[in-house]
């Protein structure tokens, strides 16, 4: 679908050095350049397999990146880090987030800050006051307009440390700080699913709607995105509920359009596919809401190659264009191993 309104770069693929490129985060830099950072992994292709944060510049809005990585931050963890979230704060400078990833009994979310466009970083803060094994997916830090930062986590119970007993049942809530990251607490609301669902309410997400409220989505094995509210800054949530995204267990990103104020939604989308589909995370579909995600209009679909993978999809706007960044697999190579960029022109999202 490479044309003059959307346009696709499958900029990382694997290698037997590299056998998996994954989910990032941008930020554009003063200078209007793009910056981009990924999970880069070296020794396996495991979410558990060891990989540092390295990263690409773009100067011509996302068409075309520079050949060699940068190295943002070095392994940490016993495992592995991975999973950026980058975030322009109100008060100037980058503030780039990441997991740390010790065992299957302990990840946590670190932040640090750049004053001078991402060329060096502060020291480490821990965002997650919680002990155990959270999950929180790239591009997925939020300020809010009164200045909170807000981290949506899926907190994964696991008694003693092992992938064995490791439950996949997620517990969603938020960590959230008011002095731009310094201190960190957690939501007083942790969110449960119905009890018939295996999954629980994982890899949330969220947005801020024009009357101060927040909605999180949370990715289920229920057939659909689960949705709850606050209406207190991410302190407290209303009980998860069942939405019309359906989808297969797969996060959804949102984002606010900054040109119209919509809200644009990328995601899964299962409406019209069979049930040889239920696990499949294809095809790869936007859509628009323009009441505050109370529905969704406008879908197109980006990716449908029924074998395809496509999933953790980083969001940033360029100009009158969108610019995505997500994995793009296979099974042949492995779903999350290609990182695939896409530059959508913002008119096409609109067409009937």
């Amino acid at each position: 679908m490479n044309h003059s309104r959307v346009y696709k770069l499958r900029l990382l693929p694997p290698s037997s050095e590299n056998p998996r490129n994954s989910e990032g985060s941008f930020v554009q830099l003063w200078d209007g350049s793009l910056f981009f950072a990924y999970s880069h992994f070296y020794g396996g292709a495991h979410d558990n397999s060891t990989a540092r944060i390295a990263g690409r510049f773009s100067y011509d809005g996302g068409r075309t990146w520079t050949e060699n990585d940068v190295l943002v931050v070095d392994n940490e963890g016993s495992e592995n880090v991975m999973s950026v979230s980058f975030l322009r704060l109100h008060s100037g400078p980058i503030a780039l987030f990441y997991a740390i990833k010790n065992s299957w009994g302990d990840c946590k979310l670190y932040m640090r800050t750049s004053d001078n466009e991402a060329q060096t970083w502060s020291e480490k803060v821990c965002t997650i006051p919680h002990e155990g094994y959270h999950v929180i997916n790239n591009d997925r830090v939020v300020q809010l307009s009164s200045g909170r930062l807000v981290v949506p986590a899926a907190y994964h119970p696991c008694p003693d440390g092992t992938r064995e007993s490791w439950s996949h049942r997620g517990i969603s809530a938020c960590a959230l700080s008011d002095d731009e990251g310094q201190t960190w607490r957690m939501s007083r609301t942790w969110l449960e699913a119905p009890q018939e669902s295996k999954s629980g309410l994982q890899e949330p997400g969220v947005v801020e709607l024009n009357d101060g409220s927040l909605m999180m989505l949370m990715r289920t094995d229920m057939g659909c995105q689960f949705r709850s509210y606050s209406h207190d800054g991410g302190d407290t949530w209303s009980p998860a509920e069942s939405t019309d995204i359906l989808s297969p267990t797969s996060p959804a990103s949102v984002k606010r359009i900054p040109s119209t104020g919509d809200l644009l939604l990328v995601w899964n989308d299962h409406t019209h596919v069979g049930p040889e589909f239920r696990e499949k995370r294809t095809p790869l579909t936007t859509a628009i809401s323009k009441d505050e995600g109370r529905t969704w209009k406008h879908v197109k679909v980006l990716e449908d190659d029924p074998d395809g993978w496509y999933c953790y999809t980083a969001i940033t706007f360029v100009n009158d264009a969108v610019v995505l960044g997500y994995c793009a697999g296979n099974p042949r190579i492995g779903g999350l191993n290609l990182l695939q960029i896409t530059v959508v022109d913002m008119d096409w999202l609109y067409e009937a």
